[in-house]
């Protein structure tokens, strides 16, 4: 096992905390993560991280598909990771959800997951200049040929040689992204992966694996992947006021990360046996009562 530090993203103030990152770089920790939602983004904290450190990666958990084209994303990974010395980038994309998608970004939902799989082809074409980049997707082709194309475009390839082999994670939940992400992805930014989960997860993984040695002759296993499962830490005296601290996120992510009828967030609680309290969460948390929310949260 390996330790990672997540740093989120921004409140209404942008403060990275560099000494505490050059601390766990000093103790042996792995990687740093940073997070976007809408407002400070996931890239530039850790450009700016580069230049401070040394050893410790650098990884989006996550770069939201919406905010970049695949070939942008491709180029801000490249770049940090030259910054960095090179081998030290971890790229980690998610779709987000509609809410985010649609009214941030004003992007259509579409078909995320075939969305993923567009985006992720497309970049490892770009990290590895074999050629100028074609791509026929269902979701995303190359070159641009739709309303408004002008016609005259040609493919390109990178005029920066990019370390071929940047790790993609991907942050999935359901069944059909989750085995996906086995399939293409070198690791799996887990989704409220939690002590004793792995199970309700692992046939999923490895249908993935089969999926991945099937398209490409070379066989995958869970050796050649990393789940990179985010844990709060709290230090505390009371387990009770350890649980409150907690609660708020939940409750933002339950009651609010999504539509009322398409929330991934709520849909895990509530496979994970606490359907009622999440539908109590949602109905409060849409109802602006945002404190009775969050003492909705079970402690379990």
């Amino acid at each position: 096992m390996k330790l990672g530090l997540a740093l989120g993203y921004s409140g209404a103030h942008l403060d990275i905390p560099v000494e505490l990152v050059r601390r766990a770089e000093e103790l042996g920790y792995d990687t740093v993560w940073t997070a976007e939602a809408y407002g400070s983004d996931a890239v530039t904290p850790l450009a700016y991280l580069a230049g401070l450190t040394r050893r410790i990666r650098l990884g989006t958990g996550i770069m939201q598909l919406a905010a970049r084209s695949p070939a942008n994303a491709a180029m801000c990974a490249a770049t940090v990771d030259a910054l960095a010395g090179g081998g030290r980038f971890i790229v980690g994309l998610g779709v987000s959800g509609p809410q985010i998608v649609e009214r941030w970004y004003g992007q259509p939902w579409g078909r995320p997951y075939y969305r993923l799989k567009d985006y992720v082809e497309i970049m490892r074409k770009i990290f590895r200049r074999e050629e100028p980049v074609t791509h026929a997707g269902r979701e995303i082709s190359l070159p641009y040929t739709g309303e408004g194309a002008l016609g005259v475009g040609k493919p390109l390839k990178s005029i920066l040689h990019m370390n071929p082999d940047i790790p993609i994670y991907l942050g999935t939940g359901n069944e059909a992204t989750v085995k996906l992400t086995a399939e293409i992805a070198d690791g799996w930014l887990a989704l409220g992966f939690v002590p004793g989960s792995l199970p309700e997860y692992l046939p999923w993984l490895e249908e993935g694996f089969r999926r991945a040695e099937k398209s490409t002759g070379r066989r995958k296993t869970r050796a050649d992947f990393t789940i990179q499962a985010s844990v709060h830490v709290e230090i505390t005296e009371d387990v009770s006021a350890g649980l409150a601290r907690l609660k708020p996120e939940i409750a933002l992510y339950v009651g609010g990360m999504g539509h009322r009828d398409k929330n991934f967030h709520k849909d895990m609680m509530s496979r994970r046996g606490f359907g009622e309290a999440a539908e109590r969460v949602q109905e409060l948390y849409l109802a602006d009562r945002k404190e009775e929310a969050i003492a909705a949260v079970p402690d379990e």
